[in-house]
């Protein structure tokens, strides 16, 4: 498969390439529904510094993000760059993710509507798609609900929960996604919303859908769930976004 990470001649290079990525993401949970009022986070690792990390501005609507409005902060909350106030719940969720997997790159969260409905149900996807095969076994449950987390060690127990999985289903809250990058993260949030939409729907003719075969489902697994698809899935949103709202680059 075709790599898609380009080459780097320079940290501030990088940079802006991840910022740009992740003001695209803003705009695209935008577009699909992901932003309510001030809820919802995406974070991503600076490229010079892994303890720090860029997240989205309080209070400003997704739709207006631009790569120049992100603020840096870092794993005790401070914020090093920036000219706004950052989301408590952003804090205490993404800074313990990111001390817990070295691994990850990025963190999505946000109130997606499919996302929160199924969360009510207390339980992980079934494989009953191609697409949806993408999470078997690499996703959990965390299966409590004790208010808004503004906690770190609320974010903790989330962190426990997601595990080396690449999401987890928040109980009553919604979805969290990982990924190496905030392409995978932000493209696993929305096939994972998906998912949630698709189950609820089969699963409302009040027939039970046909699981796919284990074996087969670990196949799938192998061909859909992979960092690589996730960055050539997100590529023609991304390239969608900046045509459409080219101003999120500055």
């Amino acid at each position: 498969m075709q790599t898609l990470q380009p080459t780097f001649h320079s940290i501030e290079e990088e940079r802006t390439y991840i910022k740009q990525r992740l003001a695209a993401s803003f705009r695209l949970f935008s577009k699909f529904g992901f932003n309510d009022g001030s809820a919802g986070h995406i974070t991503v690792r600076d490229p010079e510094n892994k303890h720090h990390f860029w997240v989205n501005p309080y209070l400003k609507h997704f739709s207006h993000i631009k790569a120049s409005d992100l603020m840096l902060i870092d794993e005790d909350g401070n914020i090093l760059k920036g000219d706004y106030d950052i989301n408590g719940a952003a804090f205490a969720i993404h800074s313990e993710i990111h001390k817990a997997r070295p691994d990850v790159n990025a963190a999505a969260h946000s109130h997606s509507p499919y996302g929160m409905a199924f969360s009510t149900l207390g339980r992980t996807l079934d494989p009953i798609t191609q697409d949806a095969c993408a999470f078997y076994n690499d996703h959990s449950l965390f299966d409590d609900y004790t208010g808004v987390v503004y906690d770190t060690k609320e974010g903790k127990r989330i962190a426990d929960a997601l595990g080396g999985n690449k999401a987890v289903i928040l109980r009553n809250h919604g979805l969290l996604t990982v990924g190496q990058t905030v392409d995978e993260a932000t493209w696993w949030f929305v096939a994972m919303e998906r998912a949630c939409q698709i189950q609820m729907m089969a699963e409302s003719t009040g027939h039970k859908p046909v699981l796919i075969e284990k074996s087969y489902a670990e196949k799938t697994y192998e061909q859909m769930g992979l960092s690589e698809v996730a960055l050539h899935d997100f590529k023609p949103l991304y390239d969608r976004m900046v045509k459409e709202e080219p101003d999120l680059l500055d």
